[in-house]
């Protein structure tokens, strides 16, 4: 969270704009004059738009990103609101978990600040690509707050124990490059290049088999949380899943051809229905 204040917007403004291409949906924060600090309404209206790339089989990759040379500054506590605390975090909530059950691919865009909240939803995503110009703050204990959105689940098991101990407690700013060298940053790319780089990447996961995309994803998520055993029972439960698609086939074909594979995620049995 931020200790940003809120100001009344009018009921026309866009919090959060939406684009299609090419199989990638990016949704950009739109509060620049905040530095896209997230109110009341940008968590509900991102809850909503994450629920609609799960449920949009023409997405298969998601970019998330803020306006105005920032990511963001974090959640705008000071809005006002008459109501009790708990259901303010529902929101947050309500976004963390949309954005970690989606089954495509995610990139966060981050240009400028990720602060409190606003890093951790940097965090929820699989990739992050940052600029040199970017700072991180897990800014929570300046505010008397705790630690929300997540990163209590993330930090740990991105850089370990200790060193999201050391983030949390202590606040501290840090730049793109230790960021990077923590992994908390998977590439930095100069600000000029950064969205060829991100546009790019984007376009080759969109371009993957999207039903082994998100089997891989899931088996990675939870293979954080479970035994050797327990992860090459999930991996054997999920593998049989990908040669029922159309996508092994083509993988094959394509490399006898010598040709990049055209995957669509359709089901073989389909396929061979329809010909």
């Amino acid at each position: 969270m931020s200790n940003s204040s809120s100001r009344p917007e009018k009921a026309d403004d866009q919090v959060l704009l939406s684009a299609d291409r090419g199989g990638v949906r990016t949704l950009t924060l739109n509060r620049p004059e905040r530095r896209n600090a997230l109110d009341a309404r940008l968590w509900v209206e991102l809850a909503d738009a994450l629920r609609d790339v799960r449920r949009d089989r023409d997405v298969r990759a998601l970019v998330l990103t803020g306006a105005g040379g920032a990511f963001s500054s974090g959640a705008d506590i000071g809005t006002g609101e008459e109501i009790h605390p708990r259901y303010k975090l529902d929101r947050l909530t309500d976004v963390a978990l949309a954005l970690h059950e989606l089954t495509v691919p995610t990139i966060a865009k981050v240009t400028g600040i990720a602060v409190g909240a606003g890093w951790n939803l940097a965090l929820g995503c699989d990739l992050v690509v940052a600029t040199p110009e970017s700072r991180f703050c897990q800014i929570f204990a300046k505010r008397g707050l705790s630690v929300d959105l997540g990163g209590s689940w993330l930090l740990p098991r991105i850089v370990g124990l200790q060193q999201a101990k050391r983030l949390v407690l202590l606040a501290d700013m840090i730049d793109a490059q230790e960021a990077h060298a923590l992994g908390l940053v998977t590439w930095v790319k100069a600000s000029d290049a950064i969205d060829g780089f991100v546009d790019e990447l984007a376009a080759r996961l969109a371009a993957g088999p999207p039903f082994a995309l998100a089997q891989s994803k899931a088996l990675l998520n939870d293979g954080a949380n479970a035994t050797l055993r327990e992860a090459l029972a999930n991996e054997a439960r999920a593998q049989p899943g990908n040669f029922a698609t159309a996508d092994s086939t083509q993988a094959y074909v394509a490399f006898a051809e010598k040709r990049e594979p055209e995957f669509t995620g359709n089901w073989a049995l389909h396929e061979k229905e329809q010909s």
